[in-house]
């Protein structure tokens, strides 16, 4: 655009466009009838890292209750477990090999405004309901897409405006890039006001949701995305740090797949390329490391959990409970030390299974409390958020529904048999990602066999996964059943090769409709 005021006409013409098109889609229940919707996020929290999850040295009070009065799902995943599309999947219910936007090539474009009309966010807020996000974004949207993924520069007024009625966010970190809107409101400047006195990012998160909710009208539905920095970045800085003396000297269980110092079982491409090995040799390698970091993970989640409660009880006080619908999720996982790793990415359960609560107030108490099997998937979060607002995902959107599975009307044997999955990050490109000549970095690195690319499925019982850029292809399967630590790969085990042929198929089945 030349100016800014042909980037508002735009913006404009856009939004007209997609009130247009959407028009078929909302208003299936009356205003006063659609629920509130809160969508939380936390960074990097690991999905057993809470009570509720069986772990309850981490101390979650208030998720735990959250989780003892809606439904808690023992089989959701991620699929991509890395922020940048992690978020953008959660937005938009489109598959990472679909919406492309990534750390890296080839897969390292923006969001494009078309595309971020049709996220969840824009949906609702065509349809009547106030938008607000506050915390992490972690991706960009610009006019059209465009590469790199993380220019330098974000805008986020200029391109989500006219999306969120209330945002106080930023890119990664709450010290990079952030801004804030409406800048007219007293309350929002007074929690970022510079000079203020510090309460940590977890904690002034907290008071920005609570000030969306103190500022929210009534008789309008609404739908808050908070996306909490924690639990990533577990500096001092970073830390609310009178919640570490509750942790300071616990003692956390350990995984039963820890490794101590390096683990020779990981595919020699893994072990010589992949980020999370070196990060493993530095932060979670030995007894006295995985302890000093899991407690400062636990405080930063405590952190969180303490927003979650006042959130709660701000939605009691205003008479908003019995009417909203909470969701509680985290972007990816942590190893934690576990297969002698520390990042993410890879497709073992550590990094790609997802915490999933979700509270629905407007269920009868009786009726709430139960756990679910049913196989989510980090795809269906748009087509679900739209669903319980009574308003048809548009078909952009490549998730499922899960709304019946919640309400106990799905018909199970119709449901999905298998989550795809793909691990698209290379740590080599990650600091090649603004040169010019990205793609043939990209394919020399294939070509020197460096590439540890992979995708694969997830059912109930199996998980199978292959490199594929790798030559010769290494495949991994685990009988989640017997093995759910994932210690005894089955793919080279002959009594196995049928179900190993299966999922290879299933596998490229689910790919090519990812890709559509």
């Amino acid at each position: 655009m030349k100016n800014k005021e042909e980037k508002k006409g735009f913006q404009l013409l856009l939004i007209l466009w997609f009130l247009i098109g959407a028009s078929p889609f909302v208003l299936l229940a009356g205003s006063k009838e659609r629920p509130n919707i809160i969508f939380l996020m936390t960074d990097d929290q690991r999905w057993d890292n809470m009570g509720c999850y069986g772990r309850p040295e981490f101390n979650t009070p208030n998720i735990d209750k959250l989780a003892e009065q809606g439904v808690v799902f023992d089989k959701a995943f991620y699929t991509v477990s890395i922020c940048m599309p992690s978020r953008v999947t959660m937005m938009t219910g489109r598959y990472m090999s679909n919406h492309r936007v990534g750390f890296v090539a080839p897969e390292d474009y923006t969001l494009s405004q078309a595309d971020f009309a049709k996220s969840y966010p824009a949906i609702l807020k065509s349809a009547g309901y106030r938008t607000g996000f506050i915390g992490k974004v972690g991706f960009t949207v610009t006019e059209k897409a465009q590469r790199p993924s993380t220019p330098p520069e974000h805008y986020y007024k200029e391109n989500m405006g006219h999306i969120f009625d209330f945002f106080a966010g930023s890119e990664t970190t709450d010290r990079k890039g952030f801004e804030i809107w409406p800048e007219d409101d007293p309350g929002l400047q007074e929690i970022y006001r510079e000079g203020r006195t510090n309460t940590g990012r977890t904690l002034k998160t907290g008071e920005a949701m609570l000030r969306f909710l103190d500022t929210q009208p009534k008789d309008q539905p609404f739908c808050l995305s908070v996306s909490f920095y924690a639990v990533k970045h577990d500096s001092n800085k970073d830390m609310y740090m009178p919640h570490y003396e509750l942790f300071k000297d616990r003692f956390f269980s350990v995984p039963g797949n820890w490794v101590e110092g390096d683990n020779d079982k990981l595919p020699s491409v893994v072990i010589e390329n992949a980020r999370g090995v070196r990060l493993h040799r530095e932060r979670s390698s030995t007894p006295e490391l995985y302890q000093r970091l899991v407690r400062r993970f636990a405080t930063q989640g405590y952190s969180v959990d303490q927003q979650v409660g006042l959130l709660v009880d701000k939605l009691k006080e205003k008479g908003l409970l019995e009417n909203t619908i909470i969701i509680y999720t985290s972007d990816n996982g942590r190893f934690q030390g576990s297969h002698g790793l520390f990042d993410k990415c890879l497709l073992y359960e550590e990094s790609v299974k997802a915490p999933l609560i979700v509270f629905d107030g407007r269920v009868p108490e009786l009726k709430r409390h139960r756990r679910e099997d049913a196989l989510i998937s980090s795809v269906d979060m748009a087509p679900t958020i739209l669903s319980l607002a009574g308003i048809e995902p548009p078909k952009s959107m490549q998730g499922r529904d899960f709304s019946a599975v919640l309400n106990q009307t799905q018909d199970m044997s119709e449901w999905r048999d298998a989550v795809f999955m793909e691990d698209l990050f290379l740590a080599a490109m990650f600091g090649e990602r603004y040169k010019e000549n990205v793609d043939e970095i990209n394919q020399n690195l294939i070509n020197a066999n460096k590439s540890y690319r992979s995708h694969g499925v997830r059912t109930d019982r199996w998980k199978y996964f292959v490199y594929y850029e790798h030559t010769p292809r290494i495949e991994e399967l685990y009988d989640l059943e017997n093995d759910p630590l994932e210690q005894n790969n089955l793919a080279n085990d002959p009594t196995h090769a049928e179900i190993l042929n299966k999922l290879r198929q299933r596998t490229e089945e689910l790919y090519q409709k990812a890709i559509r």
